[in-house]
């Protein structure tokens, strides 16, 4: 187990390398104002055509902007199911440390989509209402990504019947691609937005389950 461990952090170290570089790419290559108020885009050669088969379509964005509440609403969950075990056990060295965990996870979600709203990589390849906003990486398909695979991850963990764990886990991974593969459709993001959120996204989740990996094969050592 424990090199499994060490395999999983040096996946982990690479997704971040791959990401770190094709954030880089996307600040140099092919870089041509083909956005709103000559916005300038990398990769132009193959976001412009994109975005042109797409185009944009606002209802599809909003109903994909309204259920990114139900990512929130999931990743609320845990920090109450966080409390009630704090008050049931009355410690909270006895609340599960993958819950604790996954509160610095999410914690780390929000650093780095604040980072992002700062250091402004594209900007959107439409207005909206008038505003030329920040479109890298896609924030929507990083909240969906992070919030639902990880809790996959603990439904896995948490839900002991495997029909019940199968159908709610199957539910929130197709749920998890068609918004994904909305925001695409919406054409509210260039292409390559979307692949830089789902990147970044499986380089957090890597990083979430290596260290939970760990902290579980360090508390089976004690014991």
């Amino acid at each position: 187990m424990k090199k499994r461990i060490q395999i999983n952090f040096v996946i982990t170290g690479c997704l971040l390398i791959v990401f770190i570089l094709y954030t880089i790419a996307l600040m140099y290559f092919d870089v041509q104002p083909i956005g709103p108020e000559e916005s300038a885009v990398a990769f132009a050669a193959i976001n412009g055509p994109v975005q042109q088969l797409f185009g944009f379509h606002a209802a599809l964005y909003s109903i994909t902007d309204w259920l990114g509440l139900v990512a929130i609403f999931v990743a609320l969950g845990f920090p109450f199911l966080g409390l009630a075990q704090l008050i049931k056990r009355k410690s909270l060295f006895l609340v599960d440390k993958s819950i604790i965990l996954l509160g610095f996870f999410y914690l780390l979600v929000m650093a780095v989509y604040f980072f992002f709203e700062y250091k402004i990589v594209n900007y959107r390849p439409v207005l909206i209402n008038g505003i030329l906003e920040a479109s890298y990486p896609s924030s929507t398909t990083m909240l969906v990504m992070c919030v639902m695979i990880t809790a996959m991850l603990q439904f896995y963990r948490l839900i002991q019947n495997k029909t019940v764990r199968t159908v709610i886990n199957t539910i929130m991974g197709l749920f998890t691609a068609a918004m994904v593969i909305g925001r695409i459709l919406s054409g509210v993001h260039w292409l390559t937005d979307i692949l830089g959120g789902m990147l970044l996204s499986s380089t957090l989740i890597m990083l979430y389950y290596s260290v939970n990996q760990y902290i579980e094969y360090k508390s089976f050592k004690k014991h």
